[in-house]
């Protein structure tokens, strides 16, 4: 199977231009791809994960990945996906970000010479002059096509700033400056980004009478995941001090039944022959089937260590044995309401309830726990000798728990 069929197997691909051409570079190992990061945050999240495993999987079959750091175009924004004006974010912010995320990504790419390349746009958008932007670069842009693009039509009735209306010529330079620089002939990017992609391509074809290529990749297939891939609202964070291993791995043990064999097929590496072997596993074994992509994934992005730490964490939580590697919360003397802690504090204090009315709620509808027992009454309260003489287990549902200790 060449690499190209792989990636159709996997479901990765979306859809794509010149599809011969894409197919004999990818096979051949001569592409040399880009995708671009915008560094809204201090940390990558699950939604960047299926690029990075792209970037990856593709790096070893011989091609050339540049990750592309958006520190220019996220003075603008992306409007793709989104129903509000992104906030806007200081040159000191970005560069933090752009940072942290070159860490993380050296966990899947080979930064070493001549085998990626990670550049920031910011080097070239935020010297342009925009009178010369206008007349070398926009003159090649129709607003009418323009107006046609899904993410432009999504933000029409609640109103689309000319900011964000920049952003295609913006992305679209990105791929003519990285072709003239790098040599780069190929952009991937997810397939709500294919109008800015297509522009890419018209410009270099355009201007310097050659041709470049694009490929989408689909997202995400938890609808969970996607969401919070795009809203980074509550997101499951690539950075352990924001979304340690253990939530990392239940967050991927958890997904749906529905979704576990396309997310092993889209995100993991193992062989294809594996996983179609997978498709008959119903019931108990779909559960098996999830501990296999959540090991996988976090071995990916946390190492082998916290991969089975994890795993031996998750199976102590759910048959009552060990409970050391399960995530931890800390309560002191400055917690104690009269000489105790309540159930309803312990929920706000270990994330498990956003706020002490939320707690209630949880208690009285019966889905809180301590140690397998369930807590009935909301005026429910520990001492901290209670909470220290044993392990203390405290649970929200089926899903979310932590163990509680007392500091030393």
């Amino acid at each position: 199977m060449t690499v190209y069929d792989e990636l159709v197997a996997r479901g990765l691909i979306a859809q794509v231009t010149d599809e011969d051409e894409i197919k004999e570079m990818v096979n051949n190992g001569k592409a040399v791809f880009y995708i671009g990061f915008d560094p809204t945050a201090d940390s990558l999240h699950v939604g960047h994960f299926m690029a990075l495993c792209l970037m990856k999987r593709l790096q070893m079959a011989g091609n050339q990945p540049i990750a592309l750091i958006g520190g220019g175009t996220a003075m603008v924004g992306d409007p793709s996906g989104r129903s509000d004006l992104r906030q806007m974010m200081t040159e000191e912010t970005i560069q933090r970000n752009c940072d942290c995320f070159k860490k993380q990504m050296s966990r899947f790419i080979d930064f070493s010479e001549g085998k990626a390349r990670m550049v920031n746009n910011a080097d070239w958008l935020l010297g342009l002059n925009y009178i010369d932007v206008l007349r070398d670069v926009g003159t090649h842009f129709s607003v009418n096509r323009m107006l046609t693009a899904e993410c432009y039509k999504q933000r029409m009735e609640k109103g689309l700033s000319f900011l964000e209306f920049n952003y295609m010529i913006m992305q679209s330079y990105d791929f003519y400056v990285l072709y003239q620089k790098y040599g780069c002939n190929m952009q991937f990017g997810g397939d709500d980004q294919w109008s800015n992609m297509l522009g890419g391509t018209e410009l270099i074809r355009r201007k310097l009478g050659k041709d470049a290529y694009a490929m989408t990749i689909n997202l995400l297939l938890n609808s969970e995941g996607k969401k919070m891939g795009k809203t980074q609202k509550g997101a499951v964070w690539l950075d352990a001090d924001k979304t340690s291993p253990f939530e990392f791995y239940q967050y991927w043990r958890n997904v749906s039944d529905a979704d576990v064999l396309k997310c092993i097929k889209m995100l993991t590496f193992l062989p294809l022959e594996e996983i179609q072997a997978m498709e008959a596993w119903e019931g108990s074994k779909l559960n098996q089937a999830k501990e296999i992509l959540a090991y996988e994934l976090t071995n990916l992005v946390h190492g082998e260590e916290e991969a089975k730490k994890a795993k031996e964490g998750a199976r102590a939580l759910f048959s009552g044995q060990n409970t050391a590697d399960m995530p931890t919360v800390e309560v002191g003397t400055d917690d104690l309401r009269d000489g105790t802690v309540d159930i309803l504090g312990l929920l706000v204090k270990s994330s498990l309830a956003a706020s002490r009315a939320e707690a209630r709620r949880n208690v009285e509808q019966g889905g809180v726990s301590v140690n397998g027992e369930k807590v009935a009454d909301a005026r429910k309260s520990f001492t901290l000798e209670e909470i220290a003489a044993g392990d203390f287990v405290l649970r929200r549902g089926k899903k979310k728990f932590c163990k509680i200790v007392v500091k030393s």
